[in-house]
């Protein structure tokens, strides 16, 4: 069943020539191709399905500071300072509430390991409070039940999944670019070794400068450049109930289940960190990258199906130019959730919070979730061909930070000061020069 999702009309004429092509239509995509478009370029965004449609519409919603890599804080700050410029630029609702964010737990080591991040992130100028056994009771009261501890991160807040990157790309329209949906783009011409022009399915398209932001598919395109990039991908699996439930907190997280209000006054339900782990060519080639990952998250991750191998996004074959390619056959990631998952996720939900518990379930979704070995994404301009940007990898965080990655691909490329410090999401740190060139992964 598809994610609830917000659908726009786009032209269906192919420019011949662009400044540049973004290539991948979810929030870092039509981020990016925003930041360029405001900036003046001639800018060109390439969706294979439609705007928004794989994660971008099926996550939980959050845009956070709380409880980040010390590598994204300072671009998950930025973002939330562009969510509410992006609101105003576009002059749209894109669901954006600087609701707080409410953490509760009856473990120590948790709410010790919530506080230390606290001690480092205060630091940094991000307002993140530990609440007291009685705070934590009085914020989470709707749960009905006694607390050890918590976390209130006020500045913090949402945006809706279903409105925010079909609204973004309407507001790329607004600026003069081109959105163009059910138009994939298969691979990249070279002229000297660097880029010139974008391949699609309707013909090529001139240009010297090429965003690649397409989520779990950008390891299996790369690979047609003869380029390498460690990523993989889990299945998860989501629920949404039907509006209702009265004054419950916006977004709570607990280890039991995290519930998040939705746009339309229903409730997203979700298990942090659980989710399939479904077999692809490119994962099993690329499992050594990742076993450090997978150990410590092996008891959230259950044995998967063929659901990813059919579909074909972490292909390591090559496709020819000229016929259609996996992107394709498969113009929307929508894979089928994990019903014992989502029947878990459910009872939780409804024993945390009895306000749920005569809601009906609105819809159940799966989505892919991209990860780098690390889990921090990859940014990065210089990874082999010139003139091509990678900007994937985003392994779970890539809603909330969208809006900052958008920008700093566009400071990137238009050779202005970045809004945060671009080493930390190199592709090089994953083993230097040997990345940027093909071989057995």
């Amino acid at each position: 069943m598809p994610a609830p999702l917000h659908r726009i009309e786009t032209p269906d004429i192919l420019p011949e020539s662009a400044d540049c092509v973004v290539i991948g239509a979810g929030i870092v995509g039509v981020s990016a191709a925003y930041w360029l478009a405001a900036a003046g370029q001639k800018v060109v965004l390439l969706e294979k399905g439609l705007v928004g449609a794989e994660q971008s519409s099926r996550n939980w919603g959050w845009c956070r500071q709380q409880n980040r890599d010390a590598r994204e804080l300072p671009l998950a700050t930025r973002s939330l300072e562009l969510w509410d410029r992006l609101t105003a630029e576009t002059g749209t609702d894109l669901g954006f509430r600087r609701s707080g964010l409410l953490y509760l737990s009856n473990d120590p080591a948790e709410i010790e390991g919530w506080a230390n991040w606290g001690r480092f992130a205060r630091g940094a100028g991000v307002d993140t409070r530990m609440l007291s056994a009685a705070e934590a009771a009085e914020r989470g009261a709707a749960t009905g039940q006694a607390w050890a501890g918590g976390v209130w991160s006020p500045t913090d807040g949402i945006a809706d999944p279903a409105r925010a990157a079909p609204l973004i790309a309407t507001g790329v329209t607004k600026l003069g670019g081109t959105v163009l949906q059910n138009c994939a783009a298969r691979g990249i011409e070279r002229e000297a070794g660097a880029v010139s022009g974008v391949i699609t399915e309707k013909g090529v398209i001139r240009t010297r400068q090429v965003v690649l932001a397409g989520g779990a598919w950008a390891a299996s395109f790369l690979h047609q450049l003869g380029l390498r990039f460690p990523q993989a991908s889990v299945r998860s699996s989501i629920l949404s109930l039907a509006p209702g439930g009265g004054d419950l907190p916006a977004a709570l997280h607990t280890a039991a289940v995290s519930v998040t209000r939705r746009g339309d006054g229903g409730h997203t339900l979700a298990i942090s960190g659980k989710a399939s782990l479904d077999p692809t060519p490119g994962a099993l080639m690329g499992a050594r990258h990742f076993l450090p990952m997978f150990a410590k998250r092996w008891q959230a991750l259950a044995p998967g199906g063929f659901q990813a191998w059919a579909a074909g996004f972490e292909t390591r074959r090559r496709w020819a130019m000229d016929a259609p390619t996996p992107m394709e056959r498969v113009r929307i990631l929508d894979p089928r959730p994990a019903p014992k998952l989502i029947a878990e996720t459910l009872t939780r939900a409804r024993r945390l919070l009895p306000a749920l518990k005569t809601l009906p379930v609105q819809a159940e979704w799966a989505g892919y979730i991209d990860s780098t070995p690390d889990g921090v994404p990859v940014i990065d301009g210089e990874i082999g061909v010139p003139g091509l940007l990678l900007a994937a990898g985003f392994s779970g965080h890539g809603f909330g930070i969208g809006p900052g990655a958008g920008h700093l691909v566009a400071d990137i490329l238009l050779g202005r000061p970045p809004i945060t410090e671009i080493a930390q999401y190199r592709l090089a740190r994953y083993g230097g020069a040997q990345w940027g060139k093909v071989s057995e992964f």
